[in-house]
């Protein structure tokens, strides 16, 4: 029998790919296989029980990865040290921008791209191991074992001058010693792992959970790790929509340029989205939408002052008199 949360989201998918999504598919969006139809919806539970609706086209997790890769670095050398090298500030500003304090020298947060690529140096001393210990995390959070696609990763190598630049700012200001090619080729290649929507529910289901997947019962994050996490990701995980998104959708999330977004309610559940068509902040248009129509159907804002609703209750009551969009 198919559920009230299934049926919600058939409508709900149905709904947003008649919506005039504006917003274009980037290029390099293309090389995985995106296309303009393409839109998933995914979420599971801390029982693991998955719901999810349309494509499951697998695509590179991108920016996503930056998330996971900060929580590694807190468990390899703890929060304290983690924040003395990278800060936890909204910026306002564009993903690729060179957001260094000009007193500290340290980035303004681990999920632009500055602070990305010196987080990524913290996961070891040498890149090999660097980019073991963040797929085996991917792969922990996940629940399955994940590839490369090696296009994208060649692709986005080449085109590594803005961050191969950040990257020797940062040595140039004192603030980070590895070599920067390496390090840059490393967080490339983690950008470039493929999930799946429904992989991204698990993983943002492993951060609601307080860091142990729902799927396979690993722990793959610290309590402390994944709190902070999600901290970072409510205020900084939208680039420079934060605001709007803390505002109209009130969870903490994370998006990618290859159209994904995850976003978690706390002790309850893991929500993702696909969709390739971005808008200006890089932000998925269709993945958006999405999360605010649902936030405001399932009263999962942080902020509103009541609890979320019970999924099949609500879904069923939202299927059942028509409004499910």
């Amino acid at each position: 029998m198919t559920s009230a949360l299934a049926t919600y989201f058939a409508r709900l998918h149905t709904a947003l790919l008649e919506a005039e999504a504006g917003g274009e598919v980037p290029e390099l969006a293309r090389l995985s296989g995106a296309r303009d139809e393409h839109l998933g919806l995914a979420l599971c539970d801390l029982d693991g029980r998955i719901t999810a609706e349309g494509s499951d086209h697998a695509f590179p997790v991108q920016s996503i990865s930056k998330a996971f890769a900060y929580g590694a670095a807190i468990d390899l050398h703890g929060h304290d040290y983690v924040t003395s090298i990278v800060d936890e500030e909204p910026t306002g500003e564009d993903f690729g921008a060179l957001s260094l304090d000009r007193v500290t020298k340290k980035p303004k947060n681990p999920l632009v791209n500055i602070g990305a690529i010196r987080t990524h140096a913290m996961l070891g001393p040498e890149q090999a191991e660097r980019t073991e210990r963040l797929r085996a995390v991917l792969e922990a959070a996940a629940g399955r074992p994940l590839e490369l696609h090696e296009e994208t990763c060649r692709r986005e190598l080449a085109g590594s001058d803005r961050n191969l630049a950040l990257a020797h700012m940062l040595r140039a200001a004192g603030s980070m010693d590895e070599d920067a090619e390496e390090v840059v080729a490393g967080y490339i290649e983690g950008c470039a792992v493929l999930t799946t929507v429904t992989d991204l529910a698990v993983m943002a289901a492993t951060l609601a959970s307080g860091g142990t997947n729902p799927l396979t019962g690993e722990r793959v994050f610290s309590r402390v790790a994944a709190r902070q996490v999600l901290s970072v990701m409510l205020t900084c995980g939208m680039y420079d929509n934060a605001g709007d998104w803390v505002s109209d959708v009130g969870l903490p999330a994370k998006s990618g340029v290859a159209g994904g977004i995850i976003a978690s309610l706390p002790s309850r559940f893991g929500i993702a989205t696909y969709a390739p068509q971005l808008d200006q902040h890089g932000n998925s248009v269709r993945g958006t939408l999405a999360f605010e129509r649902m936030s405001e159907d399932f009263s999962m804002h942080l902020l509103d002052g009541q609890e979320a609703a019970d999924l099949d209750r609500r879904a069923a009551e939202l299927t059942e008199i028509g409004t499910a969009i």
